[in-house]
């Protein structure tokens, strides 16, 4: 996942500062972003503007980590969005707290039975404005971006791959956000591009290798109904 800021450095700052009560370290930084395994921040730009309205669910590894992360950031300046506490609406030992980022994204540090282990983000939110089209727009990529359903109601629909969860809310909508779920050979990239096109979906970008990233990275892009780009990428990197 990675995220626009306004502000790379203050947005690189408040991440520092909570994900290290977590364990969670940094992984790289350049001046253009920095990454903590699966997540990372980018200066806003042209090509990608600020990400605003996101939710993002942190591991945390026992409930005084939890309550760490929310003390360290808000003894920094940072934004309270919900105090260390249970909340069993989620699951019965569900324990939680929010912090806001400088462009107003929702962080989180949470605990509970089965969450990921020994991974950074645990799972995200999105609000859509048409909470039914971009249900169909994911349930068309599904079968090629290793998804399957977990939750439908009028409230709520949910998504799970191999390495985490998402859910999309109906509500003021999430901007600019750019999501990427690995595939395990370019076929299955050329497969997700042609199913989202041929269900009248816009292309972001036709499938092909990016070396700009790293050689042998292969991918294709596709935007979602609320304009989130989506991207099905195989690394062409051998296990280890």
């Amino acid at each position: 996942m990675t995220i626009g800021a306004s502000d790379r450095d203050a947005s690189a700052r408040f991440y520092e500062t909570v994900l290290a009560t977590l364990g969670i370290e940094k992984t790289h930084a350049n001046a253009e972003f920095a990454e903590w395994d699966d997540f990372s921040v980018v200066g806003a730009s042209d090509a990608r503007r600020v990400t605003r309205r996101l939710h993002i669910g942190f591991v945390a590894p026992s409930r005084a980590h939890v309550d760490e992360f929310w003390r360290a950031g808000t003894a920094a300046g940072y934004r309270d969005d919900g105090a260390p506490g249970p909340r069993t609406q989620y699951t019965p030992d569900y324990y939680g707290s929010f912090l806001l980022d400088p462009d107003g994204n929702s962080a989180e540090a949470m605990h509970y039975e089965g969450m990921r282990s020994g991974a950074v983000v645990d799972h995200l939110w999105f609000r859509v404005v048409d909470l039914a089209a971009s249900r169909r727009f994911y349930e068309t990529i599904a079968p090629h971006a290793g998804l399957r359903m977990t939750r439908d109601t009028p409230e709520r629909v949910g998504f799970a791959a191999a390495d985490g969860s998402f859910a999309l809310l109906p509500g003021p909508p999430t901007e600019n956000v750019h999501l990427a779920f690995g595939v395990a050979d370019n076929q299955g990239v050329d497969a997700f591009h042609a199913a989202a096109v041929a269900a009248g979906y816009d292309s972001g970008g036709a499938p092909g290798e990016r070396p700009g990233y790293h050689p042998g990275y292969y991918a294709a892009y596709v935007l979602d109904p609320s304009g989130f780009n989506v991207e099905v990428v195989n690394h062409n990197r051998a296990p280890g």
